[in-house]
């Protein structure tokens, strides 16, 4: 592809990152648990020397291969015409799918081109993917994790929760409907009735134990069910939502806005979770939602990686259309604030993204407008 000189993509690199978690501290979900927090950080360069970062989900040494197969096709393009790099690795590609950790290195390149592209033209990122209609961007809390001990470890993890003062919880559930029960009980009596409670199944039912959890835990006031099923059941999807008394959230397993159109095709989810790291970037998250828009659907993206994950879901979340409210939205696109214990967010800027009033301030510099810490960068590169 024809060079656009300064404003030419030079290189592109992997960095990847990987905290252990201490003996004994491993948590996560109805599907397993971590002893790790891992993701990888992908740089672009420019000609002129300005660099952009995105992330990429998922074991780094399996992004470093698929980046091995694709860097070439982004050398020499312009940072303002990248995606036509995309359409091509795509299409020539098919066999791949779009399934997989491929798209997740192409999410990474993608924020991180936009990252660039904004830094040279001296403007936030939200300024590239329609500008910000908001600049403070509601979160929830994500916690209430599984660990090995679920029942004696999730009343000490609401407690802390409760202390932060957060508006909207997300807890795990999904080991039996009968947990979920004793789960949301126990997180309502501790978070009160006030806090909106989400929950998370993690994909470990069908839509029969689905539907018998569900019924367990509507008198709870449950603000959505996340990710009853497979991500690929879409069937199942569509007849849960048919019948079920809460609202059906889910996505993060999916990837580019084929697979949304789908869900949003078969009326599978009143939430659609798209995450960037994955799902292809900020070009994907805006084709994703224009079919929530279309479709009237809410959104509200997945974040489970790093700092520059959750800036770039911020920046997403800042540019969302209204539609179809004017002055009174009654349910905000919300951001997922992870509380577990990740320092791939809270130790790797140097200024981490601030909190106010359960909002995220958008960063107001150039790009997605943090800086890395390069001690710690180097601290928890693989």
């Amino acid at each position: 592809m024809l060079g656009a000189f300064v404003d030419e993509i030079t290189e592109i690199r992997l960095v990847g990152l990987k905290h252990d978690l201490p003996e004994g501290r491993a948590y996560g979900a109805s599907m397993g648990l971590a002893t790790s927090r891992q993701t990888g950080l992908v740089f672009i360069e420019l000609a002129d020397g300005t660099v952009g970062v995105g992330e990429a989900w998922g074991p780094p040494g399996v992004s470093a291969a698929y980046l091995d197969l694709i860097r070439h096709y982004f050398i020499g393009c312009s940072v303002f015409a990248f995606e036509h790099a995309v359409d091509l690795i795509l299409s020539r590609h098919y066999h791949f799918g779009i399934q997989n950790q491929m798209m997740s290195v192409i999410s990474g390149i993608d924020v991180a081109t936009r990252d660039a592209a904004a830094k040279r033209l001296g403007v936030p990122l939200h300024a590239l993917i329609g500008g910000a209609r908001e600049l403070e961007v509601p979160i929830y809390a994500s916690g209430g994790y599984i660990t090995a001990e679920p029942e004696a470890d999730f009343e000490a993890q609401m407690a802390k929760i409760e202390g932060r003062g957060f508006d909207s919880v997300k807890i795990k559930i999904g080991i039996s409907p009968a947990s979920d029960e004793w789960r949301v009980a126990k997180a309502r009596e501790v978070l009160g009735d006030d806090v909106e409670l989400l929950v998370d199944t993690n994909s470990n039912y069908t839509v029969d134990v689905a539907l018998e959890s569900m019924h367990r835990i509507e008198k709870f006031r449950i603000g959505w069910y996340e990710e009853p099923l497979p991500p690929l059941d879409f069937d199942g999807y569509a007849e849960l939502r048919r019948r079920a008394p809460i609202p059906v959230a889910t996505g993060e397993a999916l990837y580019t806005a084929h697979d949304f159109k789908r869900l949003a095709d078969m009326r599978g989810a009143d939430i659609l979770q798209p995450d960037l790291s994955l799902c292809g970037g900020l070009g994907q998250g805006r084709r994703i939602a224009d079919i929530a828009r279309l479709s009237h659907l809410r959104l509200s993206p997945h974040v489970w990686g790093s700092a520059v994950g959750l800036a770039a879901a911020t920046h997403f979340v800042a540019s969302l259309s209204g539609y179809p409210h004017a002055g009174n939205c009654p349910k905000p696109a919300l951001v997922e604030y992870d509380v577990g214990e990740n320092p791939l967010r809270d130790d790797l800027l140097k200024t981490p993204i601030a909190i106010k009033d359960n909002k995220l301030l958008v960063p107001d510099g150039a790009g997605l407008g943090v800086e890395l810490d390069e001690d710690a960068l180097a601290r928890f590169s693989e």
